[in-house]
């Protein structure tokens, strides 16, 4: 466990920041109602998955030296729930992955005033293809945020894992996520980048589907992703990355 400092906070609020913008910014742009930057709009989610993709590898490459490159409230929990960050310095993480999100939401709406408000800057809602009801909504954020935490746990915390594949394995998970369960659920798997647009616009989708399926779904779906898999290797006679001794 790992003393943190100014600078991994200063490095959670960037980096936060720059995943709400981005992936705001190509929701604003890619999913939205004709406008000057996108005359004949439709919705292409391999796009964004991969703006997903390459953003998080990004990230990831530069700012997990610094902070562990967390930018998600529901990644914090299960790190602090696996004891790789102290309680004290998990609540900062939070607190300013949030102030992150917004500022993030802020800048997409500050740049594409009108071509986002369609998009209500990237806000994310449960579509009708689930009838917009709120257990599917959150059976989905929690299936993409185990997805995207046990490809976190098993190639960054994982002690045995081969960690240069780090940052390319998680930016793809995350990607692949989206691709799938964006049309779903607008593929939030993060309280913070849920939290920012949400504000920002003003279109929450009513206080008790926002609070369930994009705060609480995602952190039981982390959580449930760091005990599984470290419950998998800790088991008797379990072997870890090569066959090695499982992690204990």
């Amino acid at each position: 466990m790992q003393d943190r400092g100014p600078a991994a906070y200063i490095a959670e609020f960037i980096g936060t920041l720059l995943l709400v913008f981005f992936i705001t910014a190509v929701v604003s742009v890619y999913v939205a109602a004709p406008t000057r930057l996108n005359p004949n709009p439709f919705i292409d989610f391999s796009v964004i998955g991969l703006v997903h993709t390459f953003l998080l590898f990004v990230l990831i490459q530069t700012l997990a030296v610094v902070s562990g490159a967390h930018f998600n409230p529901a990644v914090t929990a299960v790190m602090t729930m696996l004891r790789q960050i102290k309680p004290s310095d998990a609540g900062i993480y939070v607190v300013l992955q949030f102030l992150g999100g917004v500022a993030g939401a802020l800048l997409t709406k500050a740049l594409l005033l009108d071509e986002g408000a369609a998009a209500n800057y990237g806000a994310v809602s449960v579509s009708d293809a689930l009838d917009g009801k709120i257990f599917p909504g959150m059976v989905v954020e929690a299936l993409g945020t185990f997805f995207l935490v046990w490809a976190i746990v098993g190639v960054a915390v994982n002690p045995r894992a081969t960690k240069e594949w780090a940052a390319f394995a998680i930016g793809t998970a995350l990607g692949m996520a989206v691709m799938v369960f964006g049309p779903l659920t607008g593929a939030g798997f993060n309280p913070a980048r849920a939290f920012g647009p949400a504000l920002v616009s003003g279109d929450w989708g009513g206080a008790g589907e926002f609070i369930l399926v994009y705060m609480v779904a995602p952190v039981i779906g982390a959580l449930v992703a760091g005990f599984v898999y470290f419950q998998i290797l800790a088991e008797p006679g379990a072997k870890g990355v090569g066959g090695a001794e499982p992690v204990g």
